[in-house]
């Protein structure tokens, strides 16, 4: 599994510099993430979003000062949200056994830190604005359509990414919590 962390967050859990590690297309794109840290009212957070689909998870930034308090919060975090999400088989299945080996790396894609930037920005916005809490900005994360993905979801393209290995989809698109994704619709 590997974190891809911005500057500013390598240097607050002290593991700056970083080495780069590149993309590797034979490595399954649900263990790659990306964090930044940014402060909204004076609070740290920490947004952790997938490399491949931009699904984002939001958390505290307190209380982490070093890599082992980032990865246990990541984690903790991720199982949290995935289980609210509806995403609990995709942590259980591929983050989770993955856990155990865990690499830190600069981030290496542009595009992927502006749509980064683009959510930190409303998370700021939801955050102060509407007083809502690091989990309910989440959700509205990644409900947001973004150029990177055809403007395509967050939240769907990361369960496309569960579903689809080598452009097959378990059970025919039936997936445990009996939704059937339809591939092809004639209008």
């Amino acid at each position: 599994m590997i974190f891809r962390l911005t500057i500013k967050l390598s240097k607050k859990i002290e593991i700056a510099p970083l080495p780069v590690i590149q993309f590797d297309e034979n490595r399954n794109p649900i263990l790659e993430w990306n964090a930044h840290l940014f402060t909204a009212q004076r609070t740290q957070y920490i947004i952790l979003t997938n490399t491949a689909s931009l699904y984002s998870i939001l958390m505290y930034g307190r209380g982490i000062t070093n890599d082992k308090s980032f990865v246990r919060e990541a984690l903790s975090c991720m199982h949290e949200f995935m289980i609210i999400d509806g995403n609990k088989e995709i942590f259980e299945n591929v983050i989770e056994p993955e856990s155990q080996m865990i690499y830190f790396s600069k981030i290496i894609d542009r595009r992927v830190s502006g749509s980064m930037n683009d959510f930190i920005f409303q998370a700021k916005l939801y955050l102060s604005e509407g007083h809502k809490q690091p989990f309910d900005v989440s959700f509205m994360l990644n409900e947001s359509p973004m150029s990177y993905l055809n403007y395509s979801k967050p939240k769907i393209e990361f369960r496309k990414l569960y579903l689809t290995k080598d452009g097959e989809s378990p059970g025919d698109g039936q997936i445990k919590n009996n939704v059937i994704y339809i591939k092809d619709v004639r209008r």
